[in-house]
């Protein structure tokens, strides 16, 4: 989240973004679908903050381990102030995301410590963050990036006012139509229309963060239409990021290939990271994507989590389509596993580790060894900005659980959540053309991603690679659309 310019820049115009209960037990089957929503229910739900303060208060363990992450972070403390914005940019010149980034931060971080300990000066700080941002910010500006920006921001966000919900002070009505104007629109849009791109063109992880933002504002806004509209995509979407083409061949023993496995790493584990948050914010409201499909999610975080712990893993070859209608398309075939940040160390496996094996009593063999890795998780910065900031972290305080099995019910959010959609069939499409790079793909000011994994081999080898944001940033020496 470094500020930065990346291959492909937005015309300005393009670039505008100002679009503008019973709480679950620990050992509980998810929420019953209804029109009611549970509340507090992204991440978090009243008994899992009981949970928490409990274990933390008894010096127990992992709780404690976790709970000393959580106050040894700057951010979390109750004297953080916060550096409102009327416009945020994300990868283009006067790029300042990292502002908002640390603020979403500090809310969460003094949110929880609020609710494990009481302490009603950590309260007021994260009250004070998002009512800072709720009165200023008005637009979300930059390149494609922005895109990013408005699902990572926007969840994040979502989480921290949610815990907050009800506590004096905090104006959540105002931070709900900051959430809608600001946030929500992007994000959908990005899933319909992906950019004015093919619907394949953007990775998985574009579409899971816009997945997350949609969904935990649809249930902070207590609007069942959002929440739909985010589960609907999430198991049948047109986009890489819809659940079949995310993780497109199921192999012999259950291992579930994640096309970001063939581009790099870093952005493989964000992926990894992003179906956790949106699993459990679904699990939350009673809603089971964890187990949809089979257990989809479970075999593809396996097999991202085996080939990250140094093992190999089955590689079926898969053609990516990528371009803009009518402006530029090209194919480029993934034939192995990437070794690109091979190993990278990210805050997501303790979600999905407690969900999986405490909570469900499934085997996760490699994502329990990756969880015991990372443990204790922290947050906000610890690894860095770039994918230090991609995910909220700290899971080893707020999802640490005691073994209590529930059983594989799939409640249904509403009637028209669905598997009626078409699923995309551009995640693996036959080979045309394989000769790979990032080239320039035209549009309204250029305004599209460079994705390409071969761009990253060859910006690799000019020594100019950076990451930035969890999000490859690519720069080519003498390119034509360099800057």
């Amino acid at each position: 989240m470094m500020s930065r310019r990346s291959v492909l820049r937005v015309a300005g115009a393009a670039g505008a973004a100002g679009i503008g209960a019973a709480a679950v037990g620990a050992g509980a089957t998810p929420a019953a679908a209804s029109a009611a929503f549970v509340h507090p229910g992204l991440l978090h739900t009243q008994a899992d903050f009981d949970r928490m303060a409990a274990k933390v208060k008894a010096g127990t363990g992992r709780w404690k381990e976790g709970y000393a992450k959580l106050t040894g972070n700057p951010r979390s403390a109750s004297t953080w102030k916060a550096t409102p914005l009327a416009t945020v940019i994300r990868g283009a010149t006067g790029d300042n995301v990292t502002t908002l980034a640390f603020d979403i931060a500090a809310a969460y971080q003094n949110a929880l410590r609020w609710k494990v300990t009481g302490d009603t000066a950590h309260a007021d700080a994260a009250r004070d963050i998002l009512n800072a941002w709720s009165t200023k910010l008005t637009a979300l500006d930059g390149d494609a990036d922005r895109f990013i920006a408005a699902g990572i921001h926007g969840y994040q966000f979502a989480n921290a006012a949610e815990i907050m919900r009800g506590y004096g002070g905090f104006d959540l009505a105002r931070f709900k139509k900051m959430m809608l104007a600001v946030f929500y629109p992007m994000s959908s849009s990005f899933l319909a229309k992906h950019n004015g791109a093919y619907d394949s063109n953007y990775w998985s992880s574009w579409d899971l963060l816009s997945v997350a933002c949609v969904l935990s504002v649809g249930i902070l806004c207590d609007d069942r239409a959002k929440v739909d509209e985010a589960v609907t995509y999430f198991k049948s979407g047109k986009g890489m990021g819809s659940i079949k083409n995310a993780i497109p061949f199921i192999h012999p023993g259950g291992l579930g290939q994640m096309v970001e496995v063939g581009r790099d790493q870093g952005h493989a584990l964000l992926s990894v990271g992003l179906l956790g948050t949106i699993c459990e914010m679904a699990w939350n409201q009673g809603i089971d994507l964890y187990g949809y499909d089979d257990s989809r999610v479970l075999k593809g975080v396996e097999y991202a989590a085996k080939w990250n712990l140094g093992h190999d893993v089955p590689f079926t070859s898969w053609t990516w389509h990528k371009g803009a209608p009518g402006v530029w398309e090209g194919w480029e075939t993934f034939t192995e596993a990437s070794t690109w940040a091979r190993g990278q160390v990210r805050p997501i496996w303790e979600g999905l580790y407690n969900h999986y094996v405490n909570r469900r009593g499934l085997d996760a063999p490699y994502v329990s060894a990756m969880a015991a890795k990372v443990r204790p998780e922290g947050g906000g910065g610890d690894y860095g900005t770039g994918g230090g900031l991609d995910h909220l972290g700290f899971g080893t305080l707020t999802f640490t659980r005691d073994k209590a099995i529930v059983s594989a019910t799939t409640p249904t959010s509403s009637a028209s959540t669905s598997d009626t959609a078409a699923s995309a069939s551009g995640a693996a499409t036959p080979a045309a053309d394989a000769s790979g790079g990032t080239q320039p793909q035209g549009g309204r000011g250029e305004d599209l991603a460079a994705t390409g994994a071969g761009g990253i081999a060859a910006a690799a080898a000019t020594g100019v690679l950076a990451i930035a944001g969890g999000f490859i940033a690519l720069r080519r020496r003498g390119s034509r659309s360099s800057s």
